[in-house]
């Protein structure tokens, strides 16, 4: 009968049907104690403050306050960072067997004269030495500095990604259950996976600095190391989850674990590796950056001297440099995603 209680809806019977509730006591009690650990933690690290200073902030960009610690701190950087500074100027004392003769192209060579008042020590009196200092001038010399050192970057983390795929493919067979030898050789590969993954860049070119010296060499090893890790897991993590209906059907009409894995699982898994393997290069773009700050090579050598040195013009040289070439390769990388995946 028509709306009696249980009758049967779409051939199945509604008799004991509930809407259970989407949480429960113990899920409410969780999200406090989650809740009040975030509380305790933004305390530690500075939350309050970091709210005081941001709606300081706001007010001063509404005019409800005259100023602020962060809007200080912003407009001081902003006259520091430009204009950038684009041309070299070296004291020609400094440069080893120059020639007058024989100038860069589009360089001159500039004097500048210093006056200097000196006691003279013998009468006593006020002396006036004017000094000149002749400089060369480069118009983009530095320009094209950042430019060596960018390609230099762009080198390691090639080169890093190189290594990175080199190591990690073995790694990957190794590391999938369904095709490694054995249960001591799926554990050891695991094992390296964790362990080359745990280690940050910056800590490991530390210590390679020290063992190879200053320069690009430390830097390849430290991004390749870590980046193995990393695809040393999602390649033996796509290995395992590729579809079996290839590898059965080959392996019926005979076919070895070699070639069940280079005909069967490689066609599968091969557009995401192009995906992770791109992704890597452009991380080790980035992180070739940083760890050139330890000595590593690149582009991060020239930007913390520069720093350490106070030359701001030349940093904002830098970062636009960095911002173009990020952008120029995410536009590659782009392309390259789109024909082969």
């Amino acid at each position: 009968m028509a709306g009696a209680p249980g009758a049967a809806l779409g051939g199945r019977s509604t008799a004991g049907w509930e809407l259970r509730q989407p949480y429960d006591a113990k899920i409410v009690a969780l999200a406090l104690l989650v809740a009040l650990g975030l509380g305790v933690s933004a305390q530690r690290v500075e939350g309050q403050r970091f709210l005081v200073l941001t709606w300081e902030w706001g007010q001063s960009l509404v005019g409800l306050r005259e100023s602020s610690q962060i809007g200080r701190g912003l407009a001081r950087m902003g006259e520091s960072l430009f204009p950038p500074q684009l041309a070299e100027r070296t004291e020609i004392s400094r440069i080893e067997n120059f020639d007058p003769e024989r100038l860069p192209w589009f360089s001159r060579i500039e004097r500048q004269e210093s006056r200097e008042v000196r006691v003279n020590r013998q009468s006593l009196q006020t002396e006036t030495h004017v000094e000149i200092k002749e400089f060369l001038v480069q118009p983009v010399g530095y320009l094209w500095r950042v430019a060596v050192k960018m390609v230099e970057t762009l080198e390691i983390a090639l080169w890093g990604t190189i290594l990175a795929v080199a190591v990690s493919v073995p790694l990957a067979i190794g590391g999938a259950r369904n095709y490694t030898p054995s249960p001591g050789v799926y554990a050891a590969a695991r094992g390296l996976v964790s362990f080359l993954r745990a280690i940050p860049e910056m800590i490991s070119a530390l210590f390679l600095v020290l063992a190879y010296g200053f320069g690009p060499i430390a830097g390849i090893l430290a991004l390749g190391l870590h980046a193995a890790g990393f695809l040393g897991k999602f390649y033996a993590e796509d290995v395992e989850n590729a579809d079996r209906g290839p590898q059965e059907a080959l392996q019926a009409i005979g076919a070895g674990k070699l070639q069940v894995l280079w005909f069967g699982v490689l066609p599968q898994v091969f557009p995401q590796y192009i995906a992770y393997t791109l992704y890597v290069l452009d991380r080790n773009v980035r992180m070739a950056i940083v760890i050139g700050i330890v000595g590593a090579g690149g582009i991060g050598q020239e930007l913390k001297g520069r720093y350490d040195m106070f030359n701001y013009g030349h940093v904002s040289t830098i970062l636009l440099a960095l911002f173009v070439t990020v952008f120029l390769l995410d536009q590659v990388s782009a392309r390259i995603r789109a024909r082969l995946i």
